[in-house]
Formats: C-alpha cells, sequence, structure tokens
C-alpha cells in the first residue's frame, strides 16, 4: 500500500464515526447482505469511465453498444443508467456511503486489498494478518453469519449464496454450520425440483469461463429458490463478475456485470417485498470487498501496490433506516459492516476472544 492510503487510513480510523441509520426506534426481523466484488466507487458514483470507454485505453472491445447503453453527459444520468435500483430505490429510501466529494470516506483497512482478507475484514469485524492469501483454508475467525446463527430463533434460518467457490472456507461452514452454496456446486433446494434440476443443466452446459467462479445468474436463481422454500431470516449473497471480467481486461463486460447484478438485487428486493414473512421486516445492507486502481493503466487490478483501491462503498436500506441519500462528512471503515448488520435486526455483534469494530448505531 502506498504511504499516502496507510495516512489516509489512519486518518479514516481516527474519525471513525457510526453512519448508522437515525433511530427510528425500530428494526428489522430479517436481513438481506450483498457484496459486489471488486466494484468501484468510481462507477458507483459516477457510472461509466469515459478514459475506459476511449478506443486508445482498449479496454471496452463493444464500444458502440457500450457507450449508447452506459455513457451519458453528466455523472448523476451515467451512475443512474447504470445501477438504476441503486439509484432510484436505495439512494431515494436509504442511505449511501462512500461519496469522497462530501466528505464520506469508506476505506479498507486490512492493508491487503484483496479479496479473502477483505471478506474477513467485512464479516468478521476486524483485519486478520493470518488471512494473507485467496487460499483454500478454513477461516479462523468468527464471523457474523455464524454469531447469528448461534441464537435462539435464528439457528437453521441463516444461509449464504456466492459465485466464488472460495466462500465456504471464509465463513468456515464446517464450523459455523451456516450453508453456503459457492463456485459451480449444483443448486439442490428448491420449491420446485424440475427448477432446480433445469439450473443445474443449463449450468453444466455453460462454459465455466472462471474454473472457481460461476456466472452471476446462477448465484441469483440458486438464492431465490431456496428463500421460497426456507424463507430463511439472514440470506447473504457473494456476487462475483464485476471482479472477474475486471481482472480479464473487459471493461464493457465488467458494466454489463454491474447492471445484471443490480438488477438480480432489485428482484432480490421486490421477491422478499411480495412474501409477508419479509414484507416491511427487512433490512438490505450492500458494500465490496475491496477497490481498484484508478488509472487506465492498473484499474483491472487491485492490491497493496495499487494506490487507491483501499476505498470502497456502503449502502443500505429498509425496516429502520431512515432515507437520508448520500450521507455526507462521516468516515467509514470496511470493518464496521459486520457489527452493522447485527444491529439492524436489534443485535450486538460482540464474539467471545475477539474486538470488532463499533456497530452503526442508530
Amino acid at each position: 500500500m502506498k504511504y499516502a492510503s496507510v495516512c489516509l487510513l489512519a486518518s479514516v480510523m481516527i474519525v471513525l464515526v457510526a453512519f448508522a441509520p437515525q433511530s427510528s426506534g425500530q428494526t428489522a426481523e430479517n436481513l438481506l447482505l450483498i457484496t459486489y466484488d471488486g466494484l468501484r466507487w468510481q462507477e458507483v458514483f459516477g457510472g461509466a469511465d469515459a478514459r475506459l470507454l476511449d478506443p486508445e485505453s482498449g479496454a471496452t472491445k463493444n464500444l458502440q453498444s457500450t457507450k449508447e447503453r452506459f455513457w451519458r453527459e453528466s455523472p448523476t444520468e451515467r451512475r443512474e443508467r447504470l445501477l438504476p435500483f441503486f439509484w432510484n430505490t436505495i439512494a431515494r429510501e436509504g442511505q449511501i456511503y462512500g461519496d469522497a466529494q462530501v466528505g464520506s470516506l469508506s476505506a479498507v483497512t486490512n492493508g491487503r486489498l484483496f479479496s479473502y482478507p477483505g471478506y474477513n475484514e467485512l464479516l468478521t469485524g476486524a483485519p486478520d494478518d493470518r488471512i494473507d492469501s485467496n487460499d483454500k483454508r478454513n477461516n479462523p475467525n468468527i464471523n457474523v453469519l455464524e454469531w447469528i446463527n448461534g441464537l435462539s430463533g435464528f439457528t437453521g434460518r441463516v444461509v449464504a449464496f456466492s459465485s466464488w467457490d472460495v466462500f465456504p472456507y471464509i465463513i468456515n461452514s464446517k464450523r459455523s454450520g451456516v450453508p453456503v452454496n459457492a463456485g459451480w456446486v449444483p443448486i439442490t433446494e428448491s420449491v420446485d425440483p424440475e427448477r432446480a434440476r433445469s439450473l443445474n443443466e443449463l449450468a453444466d452446459e455453460m462454459p465455466h469461463y472462471w474454473s472457481n467462479v460461476r456466472f452471476d445468474a446462477f448465484t441469483y436463481n440458486g438464492t431465490v429458490e431456496y428463500i421460497k422454500k426456507h424463507k430463511p431470516r439472514v440470506v447473504y449473497v457473494a456476487f462475483g463478475e464485476t471482479d472477474d471480467w475486471a481482472h480479464d481486461g473487459r471493461y464493457d463486460l465488467y458494466l454489463e456485470a454491474a447492471r445484471r447484478t443490480d438488477d438480480h438485487i432489485r428482484r432480490l428486493w421486490t421477491l422478499m417485498q411480495s412474501m409477508p414473512e419479509y414484507s416491511g421486516k427487512t433490512a438490505l445492507l450492500m458494500s465490496t470487498d475491496h477497490g481498484r486502481g484508478d488509472t487506465v493503466k492498473d484499474w483491472t487490478g487491485h492490491g497493496s501496490k495499487v494506490e487507491g483501491c483501499e476505498r470502497i462503498w456502503f449502502a443500505m436500506m429498509g425496516r429502520g433506516i431512515p432515507a437520508k441519500g448520500i450521507v455526507e462528512g462521516v468516515a467509514t471503515t470496511q470493518s464496521q459492516f459486520a457489527a452493522t448488520a447485527a444491529s439492524l435486526i436489534g443485535l450486538e455483534f460482540a464474539p467471545q476472544g475477539q474486538t470488532v469494530a463499533p456497530a452503526i448505531r442508530p
């Protein structure tokens, strides 16, 4: 990490402020957690990046169609074009963090700035220097999903779906008891067995472009089928395509993936609001595991040697979360995600033997 970035993170820690919703005297009964792998703050707040739509950059193959779909003159128009549910619903009905232009800086603190360390920090409430690779090693730390799953009324009602096949280890599914459907693992839970069979057959027939990351459409559909059948109280969905298309240098497909995921989130939220178990009783919390570089040369990458990719973003909406739009003048860190998730359903995340970042307080 560049020294400037270290100083920036130190400042964030000093100014660590609870970015919680204002207290409304209400808490949610259910929780929907969403992560976009490696979705940059640049696109979240500004939409498509003109530098990467320049033919000279080589980042966009389908240039004309990509510009027609995602390019608009103002950043506000571009971001709404890219993430319509995020900006037209979540931002209007909930709260957004991470826009440094209004003093709302959000940052990773683990110093590694890649996926496993990021998801560990995000889900356990603290960075851990022992998490120094993306290897499939069971996480020694208690995560918020595991902790909630151990509480009365939640046991057996917490689930995770992920496009990346390392998540069973990040969540330590064997120890935690939280079921994790990840990677190209078949979907087995469905109200309609024929529906599950069709999805699995399609997954088998699709090219496995990345051996360890499935297309997000299967993660989305598996989540939908599980919700319909089991009606869990806590659902975590980790979408992955944005990161992989970025690593492959395909800005056009990165934008397409971001747009598809936004619609998957819209459809998940709409489904849950149509069900009496969730309608008016659910909170949504979103973030990402890391940022990316801010130049044509390094936008595809991240890590301690890529300047600026410690910057991330947060979003929340639902029961107990007043509508505030972009929250100004508040510094936040990735470590706050775990305790915030618990607080939205009226719990204080306090895993034994671990120190975690403070919850976002009402």
